[in-house]
């Protein structure tokens, strides 16, 4: 009996060692590059028997991402940031204090979930018509269509964390910031990482928006230069790059994602 619990425990750890190791690589799964594949091929064959202003090959694409201006990406990029560790910390910050004060939350959710219920476009709209500074009117954009997606993601989790956990910590008798520290952002983890991804997403379609109607910079300008110059390859070259800028972001996310949520294999 006590050699098959310890084998029992050895199994565990080794499992739960290995679990570890795989949570902490960032793999990419056969079949997706499989389909990447097979998506590839099929788009140069229809290349081949369409015009090149409908679906140009990718020797085509290619050639026009070599040139493409890496200035306009690094703007689009840091816009995106700045952005979302604002919207971030506003969303701690409010999900928190409404958390605290829930006569607060019935006055200010019903605010939040209207500014939700407003279209981008009409966001953009807005800041055209309120803002002359370029560089703000994006910032405002990204940041009030991004932060109530934190907030309420933020709050649910935190109402969500079990009253037996809230009721022992709270016997030890903690300050708020203990409280708020050593249980409430802990227990938040899963939900925050949900909502970076979300967001990063999120960001990166509307700033591109942003930029195609009132910026002279970033990608979205970009695109709307190639536009005007009927470049369908540069359009797709610069969707391409979009892709990518999502995807690489995506990776430490993820990364944060398998050495904090291990607990979950």
């Amino acid at each position: 009996m006590v050699d098959l619990a310890n084998s029992f425990d050895t199994e565990w750890t080794e499992t739960e060692s290995t679990a570890a190791k795989s949570w902490g690589k960032i793999k990419i799964g056969r079949e997706a590059i499989l389909s990447l594949l097979i998506f590839s091929v099929v788009w140069q064959i229809v290349s081949l028997f369409t015009p090149p202003y409908i679906v140009p090959g990718w020797q085509v694409i290619f050639e026009k991402m070599v040139h493409l201006q890496p200035h306009q990406i690094y703007i689009t990029v840091g816009r995106v940031v700045l952005s979302l560790v604002v919207s971030f910390g506003l969303g701690v910050l409010g999900a928190v204090v409404m958390y605290l004060f829930r006569k607060l939350e019935s006055y200010i959710l019903p605010l939040i979930k209207l500014i939700m219920a407003v279209p981008v476009i009409c966001w953009i709209l807005f800041a055209v018509l309120w803002f002359s500074a370029v560089e703000f009117r994006i910032f405002f954009i990204l940041v009030i269509v991004c932060y109530p997606v934190f907030l309420i993601d933020l709050l649910d989790a935190l109402k969500g964390v079990p009253k037996d956990l809230r009721d022992m910590i709270l016997s030890f008798r903690p300050t708020k910031t203990q409280y708020i520290v050593k249980l409430l952002l802990p227990a938040t983890v899963p939900a925050i990482l949900t909502s970076w991804k979300i967001n990063l997403s999120l960001a990166i379609r509307v700033v591109t928006i942003a930029e195609l109607v009132g910026a002279v910079s970033g990608i979205g300008f970009a695109l709307n230069i190639a536009q005007a110059n009927f470049s369908v390859a540069e359009v797709f070259a610069w969707t391409i790059v979009l892709i990518i800028i999502l995807l690489a972001a995506q990776v430490p996310v993820s990364w944060v994602e398998s050495k904090a949520l291990r607990w979950r294999l």
